[in-house]
């Protein structure tokens, strides 16, 4: 599989990768303008730049390029390691750093009327649409039954880009969540909240919310610290979730929630 295809496949799959690429050379170097590599989060690497030292430091900064998401120009002289150079070639070398990153992902736990207008808006602001909810569906509408949608939008408009049926587990099966997934929890009651709460909270992702009252939060936190959850991990959760604005539809609602994930990616 070629480089190129690598990478599309990466990024289409959610996974974030740096490509390097030599841009311009001079003298004796151990590659040539167009010589390409890829750099995964974990610093390894499908094809090469030259190898040796000057590979190495490239692969550190394409490690930091994924976590800051800014392009970088290297510039190395490969002529005496005494003075720090990491070669001996004789030569000069120009390399290009650029991160790839994959769409953020929403993750809308509850597939009810303001999961469904959740996911639709996060769709269109550009996310990566995740739906789950443990109630059967029947023809993709959600378990309260169809929903017209967006205002002007057909009944299957804005449909998640992924729907999961079943529990947190089955969700969470051969699933990495990352600082780039956000999850938001719109679900009918405390007990599919306390359910999901823990193994949700055990993994990395950036934004954990929770719709409801601030009794019922309060009713959640109770009972997961009473089950042994860390209150630190608890301290992670948003709730209720989104911005005061005096939402009451469904569309208001998610408009807040999503206004809070946007807000939190950005600060």
């Amino acid at each position: 599989m070629s480089l190129l295809r690598q990478l599309a496949t990466a990024v289409d799959g959610g996974v974030a990768v740096a490509s390097a690429t030599v841009v311009d050379t001079s003298r004796s170097v151990p590659r040539r303008a167009g010589a390409k590599m890829l750099v995964f989060r974990d610093g390894s690497i499908s094809g090469t730049v030259g190898g040796g030292e000057m590979e190495a430091r490239v692969v550190s900064e394409a490690v930091a390029a994924l976590a800051d998401g800014r392009c970088r120009v290297l510039s190395y002289r490969l002529v005496d390691p005494g003075r720090g150079d990491p070669g001996v070639c004789g030569g000069d070398v120009q390399i290009f750093v650029e991160p790839h990153m994959p769409k953020p992902t929403v993750i809308v736990m509850g597939y009810g009327h303001v999961g469904r207008a959740v996911a639709q808006l996060a769709g269109w602001l550009g996310f990566r649409v995740v739906a789950t909810d443990d109630r059967p569906m029947v023809d993709g509408d959600s378990p309260e039954g169809p929903d017209p949608g967006v205002p002007g939008g057909d009944a299957g408009d804005g449909a998640p880009d992924e729907l999961v049926i079943g529990s947190v587990d089955d969700l969470l099966e051969g699933r990495t969540l990352d600082q780039d997934v956000s999850v938001v929890l719109v679900t009918r009651n405390v007990d599919v909240d306390a359910a999901a709460l823990p193994a949700l909270l055990a993994t990395g992702a950036g934004y954990v919310g929770v719709m409801g009252s601030e009794r019922r939060w309060t009713t959640t936190r109770a009972r997961l610290e009473a089950d042994g959850v860390d209150p630190a991990a608890l301290d992670r959760v948003h709730a209720p979730i989104g911005i005061e604005m005096g939402a009451e539809t469904p569309e208001e609602i998610a408009l807040s929630i999503m206004a809070e994930v946007v807000a939190h990616r950005r600060t």
